[in-house]
Formats: C-alpha cells, structure tokens, sequence
C-alpha cells in the first residue's frame, strides 16, 4: 500500500499511524498540497490528503473511509473502532470532536497563512479557536477521568478515539501554539505524551509547520 499525504496533516497521520499499530506496512509517498497539487489530483478530484492507493491499485480517499476500510480489513477482533453498538456510537463521537478541533485549528491557521495581513479577519480566528479550546477540553476531561493507563473512550486498549485525540492535540499545539495548550488541558497533555511515546506515533512524525 502506498499512502499519499505527509503528517503534518493530522488526517494523513492518524491514517499512518492506525496502519503502524495493525501492522499494516505502508510506502510513504511524502506530498505537501500547496507545493504540489498535481501530485494529487488524479486521485483524489478534491485535490486534499490523504489517499491510500492499495496493492491492487484501487484509490481510497478521506481518511474516515481509509481507515473504516482498515478496520474492515483488520476484521471486528482488531479493529481501532468497535464494530456496533453503543460503544461504537460513543467512539465515534469522541472522534468527531476531535476532528472538529483538527478542522478549527486548520482554519484558523490557514487565515493567517493565506489572507494578506490588512485582510486576515480577527474575530473568525477567535471563534474557531475558541471552538478548538472547548472539544480539546471535553477530550481532557476525558482523559482525567480515564487515569494515568486508560483511554479515552474506555476501551480496553488504545483505539482509533485515542489515536485521533492524541493527534488532534499535537496538531494544535504545532500550528496554534499561542493557545498554550498544555497548561489549559494538562490531563490531555499527558494522554498524548503517553501516546507519542509509541512506536506508531514515532514512525510517524510531524514536520514543521512552515512546510
């Protein structure tokens, strides 16, 4: 399988790293979108990151689908999001909000990156990163209330919730670094440290962000 992206997108790297901890081996194909959308677009018409392309030469885009795919792959004794069911529905939630603040510090980012200065527009940075501060502080009281070995969506190991939580926080703390995350949500701190400490997380690091 060869994954199309680069890792400082967190929906590229939550991919990455879902693979590593399925023991799914993986060819990297490194590609920033701004650099070098061509590199893109015949797979995905949306030009956006990541795309898995599998051994058979079939196009996987969006890395929910990706990874329900990976999950369906790994079959229901291994797969990062239970297959029914409430535990499920809860799982899912708990990405959910931490793709919303994956999302919100994007376009907070991007304002600044991309508007010249007399345009950029203070009050839209605020508003999405107010809305990035509130979902990481539902993931940290997740994250107290699961203690210093558990995970966030009380799942008897660490599934796709903990790995996308863990790299929604690392994402906003490299792009939006101004929020001072680690002191506001210091629960989620130590979840995701605990998280990046892992071989997956490891072999999948983020670059900077000026990329």
């Amino acid at each position: 399988m060869k994954l199309v992206g680069n890792y400082l997108s967190p929906y590229a790297r939550r991919v990455a790293i879902s693979l590593h901890e399925l023991a799914m081996p993986f060819e990297l194909e490194e590609v920033f979108i701004f650099k070098d959308p061509e590199a893109v677009r015949p797979l995905n018409p949306l030009v956006r990151i990541p795309a898995l392309v599998l051994d058979d030469g079939e196009v996987l885009i969006e890395s929910a689908a990706i990874l329900d795919a990976i999950d369906e792959d790994a079959g229901p004794e291994r797969s990062l999001v239970p297959p029914a069911g409430k535990d499920r529905r809860h799982v899912l939630k708990v990405i959910a909000i931490a793709i919303g603040a994956m999302e919100k510090a994007q376009w907070a980012f991007y304002e600044e990156r991309f508007r010249p200065a007399e345009f950029v527009h203070q009050p839209w940075i605020d508003h999405n990163e107010r809305q990035v501060v509130d979902a990481l502080a539902y993931l940290d009281g997740l994250a107290r209330d699961a203690g210093p070995d558990g995970w966030l969506a009380g799942t008897p190991g660490l599934g796709q919730a903990d790995i996308t939580g863990a790299v929604a926080y690392t994402f906003v703390d490299a792009v939006r670094p101004g929020l001072a995350v680690a002191d506001s949500v210091p629960a989620l701190a130590a979840f995701t440290a605990r998280c990046e400490a892992r071989d997956s997380f490891r072999a999948a690091p983020v670059p900077p962000p000026a990329q």
